[in-house]
């Protein structure tokens, strides 16, 4: 074990940025941060928003943990910059982290693969008027869903009930993103499944259902409040728990993803079916976060989690390391 935590060498958690979701990031990395610690490896803080990433080479970095959350943490930027200075890392690569980032890209590889996800329309930044708007629930129902497709954590969602309530909606996405994401509101339960892994070697832990007050899944019920209930097991029959994790690495494979993810879907009140929703390819990590609950259900401790995370840092192409 020692011998295996020695090779790893001078490790830099990867945490904070520049994005919406820095404090959470800062949660994320604190937590990966002194698990590696416990388990003997060398690693440090590095927070990209205040120091450059160049200094990670120079500094003697050798492998690196993304515990970042949103642009410029999982949307590839990083991965690229890790890639031409030659230090592995957690995570997907570059391609895959930047179309799991972009809800938008990640429907159109979904669909092209057969995978079920809920009916959407993409509004470009010169399609925002009040027609265009107005022209989306005709579409695509009511309830909707109207996000930013590049922003995580909830950031800058709402549920839309009536026509009136679209132009507030758009408005409150477009702070967040130029494109905004109109989405078919599933009505259902919430469900998430981690996966770990890569290629047909990955595999998909225990999924968790989240019942949360009112159905409010928002920024702060993710990670702030202790009214969010988790069920892990899922309390889903036995076929259900498994088309959810089969549509999971199905989903996280057609994206190319490595190291570990998670998915979020949904489960229909009326039919039972499963739909995607989004693929994280850097989740949170915190004291609220669900992958470490749903290893925790699978055997595997925070701890542990951490440090086989670490030890499937990667780069891309055929020399992999």
């Amino acid at each position: 074990m020692n011998d295996t935590v020695s090779s790893l060498g001078k490790v830099a958690v990867l945490m904070g940025g520049s994005s919406a979701e820095r404090e959470v990031s800062l949660m994320s990395g604190g937590g990966v941060l002194a698990a590696l610690r416990s388990q003997g490896v060398d690693a440090h803080a590095f927070d990209p928003a205040e120091r450059d990433l160049v200094l990670l080479k120079s500094e003697g970095f050798v492998r690196a943990f993304v515990a970042l959350h949103g642009r410029h943490g999982e949307d590839g930027t990083v991965q690229g910059a890790l890639e031409l200075l030659g230090i592995p890392y957690t995570g997907s690569g570059v391609m895959a982290s930047a179309i799991a980032m972009d809800k938008v890209m990640t429907k159109r590889v979904w669909l092209a693969e057969g995978l079920p996800t809920p009916r959407w329309q993409w509004l470009a930044p010169d399609n925002q008027g009040r027609e265009a708007l107005n022209a989306v629930p005709d579409a695509i129902g009511l309830p909707l869903i109207v996000k930013p497709p590049r922003e995580g954590s909830s950031i800058g969602i709402s549920k839309v009930l009536g026509y009136s309530q679209m132009q507030d909606a758009v408005a409150l996405a477009a702070k967040y993103d130029a494109d905004v994401l109109c989405e078919e509101f599933i009505d259902g339960i919430e469900l998430t499944c981690p996966v770990l892994g890569e290629g047909s070697a990955a595999r998909a832990l225990p999924v968790i259902r989240i019942d949360a007050p009112g159905g409010n899944y928002d920024y702060e019920h993710k990670y702030f409040s202790e009214d969010t209930g988790y069920r892990c097991p899922s309390g889903l029959d036995a076929a259900e728990e498994a088309e959810v994790q089969r549509l999971t690495l199905a989903s996280y494979r057609a994206l190319g993803c490595r190291g570990w993810g998670r998915a979020d879907l949904m489960l229909r009140s009326s039919d039972r079916r499963i739909f995607l929703l989004e693929m994280n390819t850097s989740p949170g990590m915190t004291g609220h976060s669900l992958v470490p609950m749903s290893a925790r259900a699978a055997g595997i401790s925070y701890e542990a989690l951490c440090l086989q995370l670490l030890q499937m840092a990667a780069l891309d192409g055929p020399n992999k390391a």
